[in-house]
């Protein structure tokens, strides 16, 4: 999220509760990944649960770290420079922005019998998602989606 950099904590760090004027208290979660770094997916997912804890959108947990690890693992997996990882959560819901450094733009991989779990990452964002896109930046792109804070569907 541009203009918020002061919330960057180091690599590891908790939620950060910043002001925003625009938007009235928001809770925002920072993270820089080194490159190749797929252990610090665990400890994002930690900090996505946390920051979703004690906002009216704690039962979109699950989905946002199930996203959100997605996201993270194919931009360490697909580029070579690490990625920073953004979440903001907002009375309307949450919004996750994973920016790397590689300008090219992912595309969802449509599966074949033969595949075995490989390329459903961006398929899973855009069928559980309630928003989806990607930016490009100056030096890459930013792969973001938001879940609006209805619960999902249960069995």
């Amino acid at each position: 999220m541009t203009g918020h950099q002061a919330g960057f904590g180091p690599a590891g760090s908790g939620p950060v509760r910043t002001p925003d004027a625009q938007q009235g208290d928001r809770r925002l979660l920072c993270r820089r990944v080194g490159q190749g770094d797929l252990a610090a997916v665990r400890d994002i997912r930690r900090g996505l649960r946390e920051l979703l804890a004690s906002s009216p959108h704690a039962d979109t947990a699950d989905v946002a770290e199930l996203l959100t690890s997605e996201l993270v693992t194919n931009a360490l997996i697909h580029t070579d420079r690490g990625a920073v990882v953004t979440a903001v959560v907002r009375e309307s819901g949450l919004r996750v922005e994973v920016k790397d450094f590689v300008a090219e733009l992912p595309t969802p991989y449509r599966p074949t019998t033969g595949d075995g779990t490989h390329g459903r990452g961006l398929l899973l964002v855009e069928a559980l998602a309630d928003s989806w896109g990607v930016r490009e930046h100056d030096r890459g792109k930013i792969v973001w989606f938001e879940l609006d804070g209805a619960a999902p569907p249960r069995c």
